[in-house]
């Protein structure tokens, strides 16, 4: 299931310039797509503002999201994936940006019970974190689904 909600919604980037732009840039795929409006990207970014890097999941991944006031279309997820790690705040290090939209409070339940499988085990978790490809993520979340 994961899989088909990040297919073509994964870009990969050498760098950003701030955490903020990783969430805007990451938010990107779903934008376009019509599955979020623009204030849920500034809601995303007031949520880290307000709360702090709680958002950094497991070192190195944070998963940007923010309640649905009305932003949210559709549920969708989108991956940003960076070569040079950007700084969340308290100083985490984060290289893989996934952005998490959702309809209302359970429809992502299973996207989650998904990303929590692949990211449970450190193996795959680097793998993952270390794909070079969409094709590479989409058949690391294939074969753990």
């Amino acid at each position: 299931m994961l899989s088909d909600y990040l297919k073509n919604n994964i870009q990969f980037l050498d760098s950003v310039s701030s955490w903020e732009e990783s969430i805007q840039i990451g938010a990107a795929p779903l934008l376009t797509k019509n599955k979020i409006t623009s204030e849920y990207v500034q809601e995303m970014i007031s949520n880290v503002n307000e709360n702090g890097p709680y958002i950094v999941i497991v070192p190195g991944i944070a998963m940007p999201h923010a309640q649905n006031q009305g932003s949210v279309l559709e549920t969708g997820i989108s991956l940003l994936n960076l070569k040079e790690p950007v700084l969340y705040p308290e100083n985490k290090e984060v290289r893989t940006i996934i952005v998490l939209a959702a309809e209302d409070s359970e429809g992502h339940l299973e996207l989650i019970s998904d990303l929590s499988s692949v990211l449970i085990d450190e193996s795959t978790m680097n793998e993952f974190k270390n794909a070079q490809s969409e094709n590479e993520i989409l058949e690391l979340l294939d074969r753990e689904e």
